[in-house]
């Protein structure tokens, strides 16, 4: 079982690594079998999920953490993420991590937002992989 304080700090390492852009720190932190889930990417791979890492980051002004709530394999973050005024979305999200019991390491993340703000930069990026 991993413990309260294992998942704190495994979810607070990914989230800070993750929004700092350092993609080798965050991937570090997700194990083997790994399953991330969101409106636009569906991954398999650490590799996959965090490969538009960059692109995101470009238009992020700053996120603001709202809450977290933390369980003995699991955590949830909810956090708005503001980017910057040439794209004006200010979107509130709910992020779900599973931790496999064993490694600590994130086994799956479940992003949830509403995705119709982002709808027009999607289509201008081109087809999700």
């Amino acid at each position: 079982m991993t413990t309260g304080s294992t998942v704190r700090d495994t979810v607070k390492a990914y989230y800070d690594a993750r929004f700092a852009g350092d993609v080798a720190a965050a991937a570090a932190l997700i194990g083997q079998d790994f399953v991330f889930r969101s409106p636009f990417i569906t991954s398999d791979s650490p590799e996959g999920h965090l490969d538009g890492l960059e692109g995101l980051l470009g238009i992020v002004s700053h996120v603001d953490l709202i809450s977290e709530l933390y369980g003995e394999d699991d955590a949830t973050l909810v956090y708005d993420i503001h980017t910057v005024p040439a794209v004006g979305i200010t979107q509130r999200t709910a992020e779900h991590f599973r931790l496999r019991d064993g490694d600590g390491r994130i086994s799956a993340i479940t992003l949830i937002f509403d995705s119709a703000p982002w709808q027009a930069i999607m289509a201008a990026a081109g087809p999700a992989r």
